[in-house]
């Protein structure tokens, strides 16, 4: 009897296990399914740690601040050392002749177009994907910018587009190395000195981007950096312009500090035509105790950069941005090019939702700025109706329309910002099982 309810006992238990072990595998599949199915429909999102924060502050570059402050030298038309310092870094690390420091990116380019000889009623071609400070630049010497198209491989000025776009009032060619990919420089410089044009690289995303075996901001006459405050070396604000040519970079630093002389470049006496647009110490001092930081980041970056290009390549709709041959990018932003077509139908808008919805922050980059009214505002004003024909300007106002390389990348593309790039290897799966996952289910989230 009582191995016999022993055994009925054992059967009650098994029976009640065999339950248990049921609904268990019911509660896993439950969460199975919850995982894999996006968080716009109900699911878990992919990433849930938050990111990197930026920018970031260490305790040990307070002291070199404080020396500064303490000082009492804190501009640089003075006394001081941080400013040169920085400049001879800076130039070192990018293999550059000379540097000089400015207030800003756009600072920066304001006075290389001036030295290289950009004045009202010139034509500078440029690219039309960037942010607006590169034509701004542009327009503060009543000159117009002339755009490129952009080449939808690689998300840069597009160089068989570039000599169409050339007129006799031509005096530059401005590429972008946009999000820090380096632009295809050699057919770029190769129409520039065919057409005896001077070349002035935006380099303001581009800290360590290399092309062929050179940095960024060394491979035109003059290059451009910008170190504000979402910048990969960030002061607040701050610029640079870089060259391999002392007289180029005296001229700028003439150009930069009101006008002064330099010893090899007098004007036209004491002072030359000039604005103030000078780095103050205490800048220079943050961003050179970010050097090591930089240079370490970028290759963080770069690893966790070529891992998603090397996985996002597999899955349908999704094209990684193509580089030049032998360049490394330094990824201020990750770019990625969306095929609606592949997930459904599912419009870029609800993608980018349903990414940011799995914990993976992302945006559409630039739009296209030319429709924004800027260049209907430039076109209509006094200034410029003196120095072009009307003829002209409704003619350059019509060639927006021919943009179409641009105007497909506005529409397609996706990009997650820089610090989501210093999270370590498992935050990228979390990128990629996102996108699969919202491929997954993208017909259901296109009717949701």
């Amino acid at each position: 009897m009582k191995n016999q309810l022993s055994r009925r006992g054992f059967i009650r238990a098994a029976t009640a296990a065999s339950a248990a072990l049921s609904w268990l595998g019911a509660r896993r599949s439950a969460f199975a399914a919850d995982a894999d199915k996006p968080a716009l429909l109900g699911g878990k999102p992919a990433h849930s740690g938050g990111w990197p924060t930026w920018p970031e502050w260490r305790e040990a570059w307070e002291s070199g601040v404080l020396k500064v402050l303490r000082s009492g030298k804190w501009c640089r038309a003075g006394a001081g050392e941080e400013v040169p310092n920085f400049e001879k870094g800076w130039a070192q690390l990018l293999g550059a002749k000379r540097c000089l420091a400015t207030a800003s990116g756009t600072t920066a380019l304001i006075t290389s177009l001036y030295v290289m000889g950009v004045d009202a009623g010139d034509e500078v071609i440029t690219s039309p994907y960037t942010f607006s400070a590169t034509y701004n630049a542009i327009l503060t010497h009543k000159a117009l910018p002339v755009f490129a198209d952009t080449d939808p491989a690689t998300l840069t000025m597009d160089p068989a587009s570039i000599e169409s776009r050339i007129t006799e009032r031509t005096r530059a060619i401005l590429p972008v190395h946009i999000y820090g990919m380096p632009c295809d420089m050699d057919a770029i410089n190769a129409i520039a000195k065919k057409r005896n044009l001077a070349v002035i690289e935006d380099a303001c995303q581009a800290w360590l981007g290399e092309y062929k075996g050179r940095k960024c901001g060394v491979l035109g006459d003059l290059g451009c950096f910008s170190f504000q405050n979402s910048k990969h070396i960030p002061a607040g604000e701050g610029g640079a312009v870089t060259g391999m040519s002392d007289e180029l970079v005296d001229r700028c630093y003439s150009f930069h500090n009101c006008g002064r002389s330099t010893p090899t470049f007098k004007g036209t006496g004491c002072f030359t035509r000039g604005g103030n647009f000078r780095m103050q110490h205490f800048q220079a001092s943050i961003l050179m105790s970010q050097f090591d930081k930089l240079v370490k980041e970028t290759e963080v970056r770069r690893a966790n950069a070529d891992y998603l290009g090397a996985n996002l390549k597999e899955i349908a709709g999704i094209t990684p941005v193509r580089l030049p041959e032998n360049s490394r990018a330094v990824w201020h932003l990750y770019p990625m090019r969306y095929d609606a077509a592949q997930f459904n139908g599912l419009p870029r808008g609800k993608f980018m939702a349903a990414l940011s919805a799995e914990g993976i922050p992302c945006s559409g980059g630039y739009s296209e700025q030319y429709n924004d009214g800027m260049f209907d505002e430039t076109i209509a004003s006094r200034g410029y109706k003196r120095l072009w024909s009307d003829e002209r300007l409704k003619a350059y106002r019509e060639s927006f329309k021919e943009l179409k390389g641009n105007k497909q990348v506005c529409e397609t593309t996706v990009a997650i910002s820089q610090n989501i790039l210093l999270a370590d290897r498992s935050c990228m799966d979390h990128i990629l099982a996102a996108i699969r996952k919202i491929q997954a289910h993208s017909a259901e989230l296109a009717k949701a």
